[in-house]
């Protein structure tokens, strides 16, 4: 750890704080104090670098992403317009083992499945690695880890792991 994880950022708080408060020896030796703090709570705030392993597949990822996301909104939308007629719908949660480890993968994870019609990303039990996924139209348990493990999951493994 540096003393000066940010010295652009250190300077520009310094001399901003000498702006606000106005120059003495009492308030320079504050403005540094002030900088230093500054840079090291803004180094704990921003994330690590991201590694990607495999960045080609990132357009297979968007498009199967893309593609599910119309089919979602085409199945949800039948299922409401459907719904008072025969009432077959029913919804519940899925406990879904992952092997993702990797913090930006799980949240790109997180962001598909809330961003898909009739799924949502409930819980992340980082403890034995599980996601709680709520389904609108939830038909067989299995059926929903197959899709996630092999859909997403994998192709995130493959870019981030």
């Amino acid at each position: 750890m540096t003393l000066f994880p940010h010295p652009l950022l250190t300077v520009i708080i310094a001399v901003l704080f000498l702006v606000l408060t106005g120059l003495s020896a009492g308030q320079f030796v504050l403005a540094i104090a002030v900088g230093i703090a500054g840079g090291f709570g803004y180094s704990r705030l921003t994330p690590d670098r991201v590694r990607l392993r495999r960045p080609d597949l990132i357009g297979l990822l968007f498009g199967r992403v893309v593609l599910d996301i119309i089919r979602s909104n085409y199945a949800v939308a039948r299922l409401i317009l459907s719904e008072g007629r025969d009432g077959r719908r029913r919804s519940g949660f899925v406990r879904i083992p992952l092997d993702l480890t990797e913090p930006n993968a799980l949240a790109i994870l997180a962001i598909i499945v809330t961003s898909t019609p009739g799924t949502a990303w409930v819980e992340h039990d980082p403890a034995d690695n599980h996601l709680l996924l709520h389904v609108f139209d939830l038909l067989e348990d299995d059926d929903w880890i197959h899709i996630i493990k092999s859909r997403y999951e994998a192709l995130l493994l493959e870019i981030f792991q």
